[in-house]
């Protein structure tokens, strides 16, 4: 960056702000990155409002209006680098259920005054909007992760996230498979990696926080779920969670509908 700090924003979509915590949970390697990295935007943590433009930019959160679909644009107009954050902004979220039912009866359902509420049909991803230089996945994100994403940008190389599925983290850790052994349904097959195995650690299935891994044979590990003893309604919550409308999950949870 010739030298000079470059200059960092973050930005709140539709979000649990999840995401943008875990950045703030980097604490001490936060004042490592600011000799790099002036953190000229992040309103969760400052009232600074740089108009830029930024040479690295953070996104957490999914498009849920139109006025969000019209900040995103601007955003992107004035970032050299957008690097989207999180299930929400990768994938539209917790809140992308709705994309599966009718918006204009679950208004009804949940606000005493829906005629006030301006949204969009759809809770959707990021890149359904705007060109993204990077995805980085979870709900929410791997603080180790994140810090490498941003050492990559600054030292001007491609991020070194894996892309393997959550069980090689299992087999990597030595936990012990809850699918094969306690008969609990688990996601990790066709789940990226990236948590640690965190649910399987627990002897818990994997819930598919980190989205589905790249060529997830998604209908494979359902009907051996399925064979199993896993109800078509206990698929269909499986799949529908975090990473509900990634594409892989999606089309595989309309077949269990």
């Amino acid at each position: 960056m010739g030298g000079s700090r470059g200059k960092l924003g973050v930005w709140k979509f539709a979000s649990c702000d999840g995401c943008q915590l875990t950045l703030l949970d980097c604490e001490e390697a936060l004042l490592t990155l600011a000799d790099e990295l002036e953190i000229a935007y992040f309103k969760e943590a400052s009232r600074r409002e740089d108009p830029g433009p930024f040479d690295l930019g953070l996104v957490e959160g999914s498009i849920t209006t139109a006025h969000d679909a019209e900040r995103i644009r601007d955003v992107r107009s004035r970032c050299r680098t957008l690097v989207v954050i999180g299930a929400c902004a990768t994938a539209g979220g917790i809140q992308a259920l709705r994309n599966f039912r009718d918006s204009d009866e679950l208004r009804a359902q949940v606000y005493a005054s829906p005629a006030y509420i301006d949204s969009l049909a759809t809770s959707t991803a990021i890149a359904e909007h705007v060109p993204v230089d990077f995805e980085l996945r979870g709900c929410p994100i791997d603080r180790r992760q994140l810090l490498e994403v941003i050492g990559a940008f600054l030292s001007g190389r491609k991020p070194a996230i894996g892309r393997d599925a959550v069980c090689l983290e299992c087999k990597r850790r030595g936990h012990v498979c809850v699918t094969v052994a306690r008969g609990e349904p688990c996601l990790g097959p066709i789940t990226q990696e990236g948590c640690g195995a965190l649910c399987p650690g627990c002897h818990r299935g994997c819930y598919g926080c980190f989205g589905p891994k790249d060529g997830a044979n998604t209908r494979a590990l359902v009907d051996h779920l399925r064979a199993g003893g896993l109800g078509r309604g206990e698929a269909l919550r499986l799949l529908r969670t975090f990473n509900a409308d990634a594409p892989a999950f999606r089309e595989e949870s309309r077949r269990h509908e």
